[in-house]
């Protein structure tokens, strides 16, 4: 399965999934352009992968306020691309509730993404979904540019919550 921009767009409104489900962050915080490939099967756990992209732009908002004279992207922009990846995986699931980062294992920075990028790739393998008592989605993700990993997260910990649930 693709999702294009426009579909993204409409993750980011609250809608795609259903009013109270999991939706993507808009304007700024959205770091997805697009969706090449999401599955229930496959990825290195067998149990679910994702594969999306963002291209960089050289002037995106972020690169004027992170290290004046020095742009790059703050290495949290794509820790929290791979949280939303991870809340989109469990919304297409079918699974209800808004999406909350809960935690992530490890973070490891190898690379640093310049507004000369072009574009960056995240690929998410799922290694667990919990239904009960609540929806988590558990698993590992990368960010990677010019076919290299630069930044990997081990356990990303996305939670579903229902309105009455609170995070922490």
């Amino acid at each position: 399965m693709h999702y294009c921009k426009t579909e993204i767009l409409e993750m980011a409104s609250g809608q795609f999934f259903g009013e109270g489900n999991a939706q993507l962050p808009n304007s700024s915080m959205l770091m997805v352009d697009q969706i090449e490939h999401i599955a229930s099967t496959g990825g290195a756990f067998d149990r679910g992968l994702l594969n999306a992209s963002l291209a960089i732009q050289p002037d995106h908002w972020f690169f004027d306020c992170h290290f004046k004279g020095d742009p790059v992207m703050p290495g949290c922009l794509g820790l929290d691309a791979l949280w939303q990846l991870l809340g989109v995986f469990l919304g297409w699931s079918g699974l209800p509730g808004k999406g909350r980062a809960l935690g992530v294992g490890k973070v490891k920075f190898s690379g640093q993404i310049y507004p000369d990028a072009g574009a960056i790739q995240y690929q998410i393998d799922v290694k667990r979904v919990i239904k009960k008592p609540l929806v988590m989605g558990i698993a590992d993700g990368q960010v990677i540019h010019g076919g290299r990993v630069i930044y990997e997260a081990k356990d990303l910990k996305v939670g579903l919550l229902k309105k009455t649930e609170k995070a922490g």
